[in-house]
């Protein structure tokens, strides 16, 4: 595991969303948005150190070499990709590059949040050990054959493409072992919104309550 400076101890109450490819990670996001909670994207976060630059696209390349940019000076995430996934030496110098630049600047979003707690959608955040940096941990869940049809049919993805994916992510049971909350996410979106509702206001309760002195 990468280590990470600790968190703000007054940072606000933060709930780690997380769940696997076609799981409604959006879906339910947007739904606690719509209710006032904070939403910082991990995945976004993590495209932002990287940009052109940045402190640490400079670092990518003084550690990897140019020719992981593209003919643009950008980020060529496939050529990264490729460098690091079979090498487990190269993927943990690339994980202590960036994971103290993608917290540090996380940590700096929530602590300028007006928002009553802060939802942290983190589609690895139980693959990369991170669950210690959040106060809970929510896990939005479906069966893996669910997951496989909304995935091909919103991204338009091949089966193949599908599975690797699946096979790169942390396993369904490890995922549910790590979470202090579930949202089963394998009916219809009708049953999505009384379900976030008693979470959000289960989660405004904590983060009351954790202010307290």
């Amino acid at each position: 595991m990468i280590p990470t400076p600790a968190a703000s101890p007054t940072a606000p109450f933060t709930v780690g969303l997380t769940g696997g490819i076609g799981s409604g990670k959006s879906t339910v996001a947007r739904l606690f948005e719509a209710r006032g909670a904070g939403i910082i994207d991990a995945d976004r976060v993590a495209r932002q150190v990287v940009a052109p630059g940045t402190p640490g696209l400079r670092a990518l390349v003084e550690a990897f070499g140019e020719d992981i940019l593209d003919p643009r000076g950008q980020l060529d995430r496939a050529a990264l990709r490729d460098r690091v996934f079979r090498n487990s030496q190269a993927r943990h110098r690339l994980e202590g590059i960036l994971h103290p630049m993608i917290w540090e600047a996380i940590d700096r979003q929530k602590s300028t949040t007006k928002a009553p707690y802060c939802l942290l959608v983190a589609p690895l955040l139980v693959e990369s050990g991170m669950q210690h940096r959040v106060d809970r941990v929510l896990v939005v869940d479906c069966p893996q054959d669910l997951q496989r049809q909304r995935a091909g049919a919103r991204d338009g993805v091949s089966p193949q493409q599908i599975q690797a994916i699946l096979e790169a992510q942390a396993p369904r049971e490890l995922r549910l072992q790590a979470a202090d909350d579930v949202i089963d996410n394998s009916g219809p979106p009708s049953e999505l919104e009384p379900r976030v509702e008693a979470l959000h206001r289960r989660y405004l309760e904590r983060a009351a309550s954790a202010g307290d002195p």
